[in-house]
């Protein structure tokens, strides 16, 4: 025991001198290293991981929930069109009322016209069957069939487009289908995920995932007179197919309706489109109430702030939609809103694009009251300004008002004047009261083969003609008119549509 107590006491000993050693080497080689680095001597820090903004809460990626609460309220649309056949087609030598001009009629078109299918998606967006899709999917379609996700088919009709924003309602008749939930496009974020469902190449109930790339995208697609261009852009696969289908977020709430591509072959090449749901949603309610969307017009031409911009108009933001011109009598000529102006705010949604000023002000409706936040000579400056129609008043316009106001009752064209006259298609005025036709002079009987340079087939091209024209900008609010009398007689007539 004796001999034990000896050896632990020597251990300690020994263990004391060796920590005492050690200490002195490293403070004598942290003060040699000090004395060779006297240039550049540091306070030693622990490391530590590099902390991400809200990285405790970014979500999983585990899409089977979102997938199994949309992909039964997406349907496949398919569409009957009419084969545009080249010898009657917009314009030229080859069109037949062109050729009757000159003098050398053809033959007339057939009755029946060949039909071409196509497809897209939609989204059931009510359980008594509303369903929201692409204007460009349904657009002329004489026949729409929809086809849910468990494989029952129904005939579908169109309730009301809007080229504008290439977003139509069709609706088909059954009760308890699935729908899905509106989202908030407003709260996605740049790198959120999203699953863009769909039929892409017919290949049915497809689920792609991806993530919001950008927003408030502008990339110049929509032809339409006043188009609103302010989609949701993403890289989940999109192709040919998908068009009408819908974009959720991890929740499977519905945030925008997918549109379009970017590609130069006509299939996904990176970069998807969609249109947000806050414009469907508005879209969509001005359809079911009225059968035509209210749009609500600032009055502004409005250009982007570039680098180019900024200097030469001493600007000292880039971000907002700067106001080249002021339309005279608007709801910004009326606000106070002047040439040079920039728009940074609508309410309290900021404005960093013209695409988003777009976006906010395509949300309200004619007679709407919103607060205007503009930079003046660098100063912020905040207007009150009541949104006006297409037309310039506040009223509520609908499909039926407009063709009332030409003051007409119309007909189709009879297959003996059609052989009379070597006609393809037109419209006759059956009879007349007052209105816009009998102000400019046109007379019963008249026969309507194109307006603005589009073929009259039937009555509702007169009314989708004159829908294009209330909706549009100044320049298309002349209603031209290109027909011929019962005599031969050739004639062509402008009217102004916002004349009182």
């Amino acid at each position: 025991m004796k001999e034990f107590k000896r050896l632990k006491m020597l251990g300690f000993f020994v263990g004391v001198i060796a920590l005492s050693m050690a200490t002195n080497l490293t403070t004598n080689y942290l003060a040699n290293k000090s004395e060779n680095n006297h240039e550049s001597q540091s306070v030693q820090v622990p490391a530590t991981y590099a902390k991400f903004a809200n990285a405790s809460n970014a979500m999983e990626t585990d899409f089977t929930v979102a997938a199994e609460l949309s992909i039964h309220a997406v349907v496949h649309v398919k569409t009957k069109t009419p084969m545009k056949n080249q010898m009657f087609g917009g314009g030229g030598m080859n069109d037949p009322f062109f050729e009757y001009f000159f003098g050398r009629p053809q033959q007339r078109q057939p009755q029946e016209m060949p039909m071409q299918e196509a497809s897209g998606s939609g989204v059931i967006i009510s359980n008594d069957g509303y369903i929201v899709t692409n204007n460009h999917v349904v657009e002329d379609a004489k026949e729409i069939e929809v086809t849910l996700n468990d494989n029952r088919s129904f005939k579908a009709k169109l309730v009301g487009a809007d080229p504008n924003t290439d977003i139509a309602l069709i609706k088909v008749d059954a009760k308890d289908l699935p729908v899905i939930l509106f989202g908030n496009s407003d709260s996605l974020k740049v790198g959120e995920w999203v699953l863009a469902v769909g039929n892409p190449f017919n290949l049915t109930s497809t689920v792609t995932a991806g993530i919001v790339s950008a927003k408030g995208r502008s990339i110049g697609i929509n032809k339409s007179k006043m188009p609103i261009e302010s989609f949701i852009q993403t890289d989940a696969a999109v192709n040919p197919g998908n068009s009408g289908g819908a974009l959720v977020n991890t929740r499977g709430e519905l945030v925008g309706i997918n549109t379009a591509i970017a590609s130069q072959t006509g299939s996904y090449a990176g970069y998807a489109f969609a249109v947000p749901v806050s414009i469907v949603q508005k879209v969509v309610a001005d359809i079911r109430q009225y059968g035509i969307v209210q749009r609500a017009l600032l009055g502004v031409q409005m250009g982007a702030i570039t680098d180019e911009v900024a200097k030469d108009k001493k600007l000292k933001t880039m971000e907002g939609a700067y106001v080249d011109k002021v339309v005279e009598n608007s709801a910004a000529d009326k606000a106070g809103i002047k040439a040079g102006d920039v728009i940074v705010k609508v309410e309290n949604e900021d404005i960093k694009s013209p695409s988003q000023l777009q976006e906010q002000i395509g949300r309200y409706s004619p007679g709407d009251k919103v607060s205007i936040t503009v930079l003046r000579d660098n100063k912020p400056v905040v207007v009150k300004a009541e949104l006006k129609n297409s037309v310039g008043s506040t009223a509520v316009v609908s499909s039926n008002n407009n063709i009332d106001m030409l003051g007409a009752e119309f007909k189709a064209l009879d297959e003996k004047t059609m052989d009379k006259f070597n006609l393809p298609y037109g419209v006759e005025i059956k009879s007349l009261k007052k209105g816009k036709l009998q102000e400019a002079g046109i007379k019963a009987g008249f026969i309507i083969v194109k307006i603005n340079n589009q073929a009259i087939r039937e009555v509702d091209d007169i009314e989708s003609a004159l829908d294009d024209s209330m909706n549009g900008d100044d320049r298309f609010k002349t209603f031209n008119i290109v027909g011929l009398y019962p005599n031969g007689k050739m004639a062509a007539y402008a009217i102004n549509l916002t004349d009182n």
